[in-house]
């Protein structure tokens, strides 16, 4: 898995689990389709074993609140994909046994959660309810009504937290040198292409367009290009993009990402040559289509500076390396205990 996160995230999210039937209940004014008439599979659970670490039974109602987790929009949607399904299933699987794993060790360290962290995390989880009365009634329908058995799945998730970040958190993060070596080793990663960004306006004829569509279509782009000789920034541009064009990046105020100029059409490339920064282009013609380009930046071609990289770098070794002490630290637990999938 790609993330971390223990157990209180879990806990956190039965909340939100709660609220949501809660609201379920509330009269919608239309009829919800079922889950399975949409494409989805319905998530359920019901205390059915999934897997046994050790002498521990692990339910469905654990991989329940993993899976949305892992895919939160099931809530709303009242399930997840069928594609993603078997996929969401088996990720979650991996990681309830993965935290009970984490956990049993953590027991058999003897770790202990001070007294002060333990009235700080209770503080902080009852801070997540409006009032008294709902925190009550959380605690009466997720855990029979005892504030200890909330304590101690409380407690559950700071032992694993605690495992984790003295096995896997203190020791992901890079040295700075090897940012450097990474940044060395793959210089290939940082070479980029010559470039333009810039925004657009375009008018589109339909297929096989008439002699009168191709007119209407010049029309339209001659309005549009008086509008677009007035704009004096990115954002007036933009919000003529949005009203005026045709293309899908209307959706995005006309704007493209940098572009390789071996991607851009030659008379586009050409036009883009000819300008400075901030300038609209004239009419382009592109066989019966028509654009006009709003000119941001020039990019020449060339290797990005480690400075700009280096944050970004950073944060991906790190990740990387946590998922690799992760994986390794299931592989060590998983050989001296017994795992069972149901």
């Amino acid at each position: 898995m790609n993330r971390t996160r223990t157990l209180m995230g879990t806990m956190m999210l039965a909340v939100t689990a709660a609220s949501s039937q809660m609201a379920s209940h509330a009269p919608t004014g239309l009829k919800q389709p079922p889950a399975q008439a949409q494409g989805l599979v319905a998530l359920q659970a019901q205390g059915k074993p999934v897997a046994r670490v050790n002498n521990t039974v692990l339910t469905d109602v654990d991989l329940l609140r993993e899976e949305y987790a892992i895919f939160p929009y099931a809530r709303q949607h009242q399930g997840i994909p069928k594609e993603l399904a078997p996929q969401i299933h088996d990720g979650a699987l991996k990681m309830i046994v993965f935290e009970e794993l984490v956990y049993q060790e953590a027991q058999r360290r003897h770790l202990a959660i001070p007294a002060a962290r333990m009235q700080k995390a209770e503080a902080d989880f009852r801070k997540q309810f409006a009032t008294p009365a709902e925190f009550n009634a959380f605690v009466k329908g997720d855990f029979r009504g005892s504030q200890d058995l909330l304590r101690d799945k409380i407690r559950r998730s700071l032992l694993i937290e605690a495992l984790l970040n003295s096995e896997v958190e203190s020791k992901c993060t890079p040295t700075p040198a090897e940012v450097r070596a990474y940044y060395e080793r793959n210089t290939s990663r940082f070479q980029h292409p010559e470039s333009y960004t810039f925004q657009t306006i375009s008018v589109l004829p339909p297929a096989n367009a008439t002699a009168a569509q191709l007119s209407e279509g010049r029309t339209r782009i001659e309005a549009a290009y008086k509008k677009a000789r007035e704009a004096k920034t990115s954002e007036q541009f933009g919000m003529l993009a949005e009203k005026l064009s045709d293309d899908d990046y209307r959706v995005v105020m006309g704007q493209h990402k940098p572009v390789p100029v071996d991607q851009l059409a030659p008379p586009v490339l050409k036009a883009l040559r000819a300008m400075k920064p901030g300038a609209v282009s004239d009419i382009i013609q592109l066989d019966q289509a028509y654009t006009i380009v709003h000119y941001q930046q020039h990019t020449v071609a060339g290797k990005t500076p480690f400075v700009e990289v280096r944050t970004q770098l950073h944060k991906e070794l790190r990740e990387s390396k946590r998922n690799q002490l992760r994986i390794a630290l299931d592989k060590k637990l998983r050989q001296s205990a017994h795992v069972e999938e149901m």
